[in-house]
């Protein structure tokens, strides 16, 4: 057992966000922080890494080589690695389990950026029944097409279905209902339908969801339940001259079938902020139609998100690496073998207070 005075060390790959939380970790005096480059020498990046009792991760697949991601084999090279923090609410370059097996915590920034995440969903649902993006592309193209030509609809005492009701569903759902006096349906199946009532919304299944909703909005992680959970069957289900958004994760509404559902009308519009590949390729099938608002992984990126979840990312390494049980623990079934660990390398117990 070591005297408690080993040196606190953390690892974060410069993703060029700012502010980020090697900027709020400097500020820690007993924490040694390695700021590391994906283009950076591998036999160095990987003396730091191995070194480390936590890696502060990017939430983004397309920004982290995979052999950075948090797996069994990137494990299995950092004996020492104590917890997993991502930069957002997303953690799809975590391999959750094969942490909590290792003793190893992971801990997400869920809430950071919700305002700014359902803000956006909302301003694509108004744009896109608005038909705002068509005016203004023919404003600037000095067509003058006739005004009535660019007749949309209110969203007063219409559907929205909220797919997935957390920090950002919930968001949504008290926009729509107490903004824009929508009537709120809601799926998720890790509430009940009291918890869903006080978030603003009806709980309901999937199936009744799609029948129901004039616009169908996404905001549930991307996981083995979610992948291409909206495919073809699913959007055939939803009523014609309806509204799909998704801010969620890349993967979960399928871009192939929605992209048919659009030629053939039956989707009026569509506002997409995440893609399997971000940003799309200029040949994407959904980038050909004006009735869809493309957007990559912007949603989340305002000035006030960067800020809380640089700070918020910060304090729970920081609070882990004092033996302090995190507010965002995702895999709380690796809680008994990490404060074994850590008493291992620190010499002291972490709390056990949740």
């Amino acid at each position: 057992m070591t005297t408690g005075k080993t040196p606190k060390t953390v690892f974060w790959f410069d993703d060029g966000k700012r502010p980020n939380v090697a900027d709020s970790l400097d500020k820690e005096k007993d924490i040694t922080l390695h700021r590391l480059s994906y283009n950076g020498p591998k036999a160095d990046n990987w003396g730091a890494m191995s070194a480390s009792h936590a890696y502060c991760i990017t939430s983004t697949r397309q920004e982290l080589p995979a052999e950075y991601h948090a797996n069994a084999a990137l494990i299995a090279r950092c004996p020492d690695l104590l917890a997993v923090s991502t930069s957002g609410a997303g953690y799809d370059t975590v391999d959750v389990a094969a942490c909590t097996a290792a003793g190893v915590l992971v801990v997400n920034q869920s809430g950071g950026n919700a305002d700014a995440v359902a803000e956006h969903a909302v301003a694509m649902m108004l744009s896109l029944t608005k038909n705002i993006p068509q005016t203004d592309r023919s404003v600037r193209a000095g067509k003058r097409a006739p005004r009535e030509s660019f007749k949309g609809w209110n969203a007063k005492g219409r559907t929205v279905g909220v797919v997935g009701i957390g920090n950002i569903g919930s968001r949504v759902a008290r926009i729509c209902g107490l903004g824009l006096q929508m009537k709120v349906l809601a799926c998720d199946p890790y509430l009940t339908a009291e918890e869903i009532q006080a978030r603003g919304a009806t709980k309901v299944d999937l199936a009744t969801l799609l029948a129901e909703s004039r616009f169908v909005s996404i905001h549930c992680p991307y996981n083995d339940e979610t992948r291409n959970m909206i495919g073809a069957r699913e959007l055939a289900a939803m009523p014609p001259g309806s509204y799909l958004i998704t801010t969620a994760r890349g993967g979960i509404a399928d871009e192939n079938a929605l992209a048919a559902a659009m030629k053939s009308g039956h989707i009026a519009g569509a506002g997409v902020d995440v893609w399997i590949e971000e940003p799309p390729p200029l040949s994407h099938p959904l980038l050909a139609f004006d009735n869809l608002i493309a957007t990559y992984h912007t949603a989340g990126i305002t000035h006030d998100s960067r800020n809380n979840m640089a700070a918020w990312n910060a304090q729970q390494v920081a609070g882990i690496l004092r033996g302090e049980r995190p507010p965002r623990l995702i895999n709380p079934d690796a809680w008994r073998k990490f404060t074994q660990r850590f008493e291992r390398i620190f010499g002291f117990r972490p709390k056990q207070t949740a």
